[in-house]
């Protein structure tokens, strides 16, 4: 079911969608997200349903479903399950979608053989799993210049003045095993003797228009009700600021990525694709 103002266009449609996983329902989150930012205006209202594996778990979240209809997405691996919610939901008038049944199925055909029924195996405690871990506990002990020696057995290194998102994409980036620290560029302050040095991370300098800087450093000055009035945003510091980091990165040759338009999944990806085309040379 959805909502829609009957007479203004710029209103925003609503419409309930539940989600129900037998995992940690990252994968639907991710693609009903995905999915509803194609549509303007739309919101949907989520309706999260983590960890059924059981009948009885089942039935409760059907009964949510009825009293709030709207669509059904679901990653359920057990056969009776499925075919349970796929029953109740049909009865009812109410659309489902088994989201990752297209991926898994052209799989299939292509490898030529059944997938199973492994709850959760994308989750399994793997070698890739453990080293998914210990990247983030890597990125969370080099993180703003912290024990900047440790930073010759990282994967990447990024470099920025502050408000360049270096902090979020690290931790991205760890999310998919790589090993990544960041230092920051303080005005008057040096950066570690180690940084200049490093030849085994791949170094990338996070480069930013000093227009956008300016107004994501004021914003966050409002947001922290403190004086916009500083040489923090202050136009002049800021452009200086801005030209003296792009002068290390040339005088380094490092790999630079504009972040100035960019979201942090965005700057991760551009950043997954320098490094491997690195390991790849």
């Amino acid at each position: 079911m959805y909502k829609r103002g009957p007479t203004s266009p710029n209103l925003s449609i609503y419409f309930n969608v539940h989600l129900v996983s037998d995992s940690t329902g990252e994968t639907l989150n991710a693609v009903m997200r995905a999915a509803a930012a194609q549509f303007d205006r739309v919101q949907p209202l989520e309706h999260n349903y983590y960890l059924v594996r059981s009948a009885k778990q089942l039935m409760r979240v059907i009964n949510e479903v009825k009293g709030a209809p709207g669509v059904v997405w679901y990653t359920i691996a057990d056969e009776q399950l499925r075919a349970t919610l796929e029953h109740e939901c049909r009865v009812a008038g109410i659309p489902t979608l088994a989201v990752l049944d297209p991926a898994v199925h052209m799989l299939s055909r292509h490898l030529g053989i059944a997938a199973s029924e492994k709850v959760a195996g994308q989750h399994s405690l793997t070698q890739e799993y453990f080293n998914r871990i210990e990247a983030i506990d890597f990125a969370l002990r080099h993180d703003d210049g912290q024990n900047a020696a440790g930073l010759t057995t990282a994967d990447v290194v990024l470099v920025g003045v502050s408000r360049t998102s270096k902090t979020p994409t690290c931790v991205y980036l760890a999310n998919r095993g790589v090993r990544a620290g960041n230092i920051p560029l303080v005005p008057g302050v040096p950066p570690p003797p180690v940084l200049e040095n490093l030849t085994e991370p791949m170094v990338v300098g996070l480069k930013i228009s000093a227009e956008r800087l300016i107004q994501i450093r004021r914003q966050r000055l409002l947001s922290l009700k403190e004086d916009a009035n500083t040489s923090y945003a202050d136009e002049d510091a800021v452009k200086e600021e801005v030209t003296q980091a792009n002068r290390l990165y040339q005088r380094n040759k490092w790999v630079v990525i504009d972040v100035s338009r960019r979201s942090v999944e965005e700057t991760a990806a551009a950043i997954l694709n320098k490094l491997n085309e690195r390991r790849a040379h």
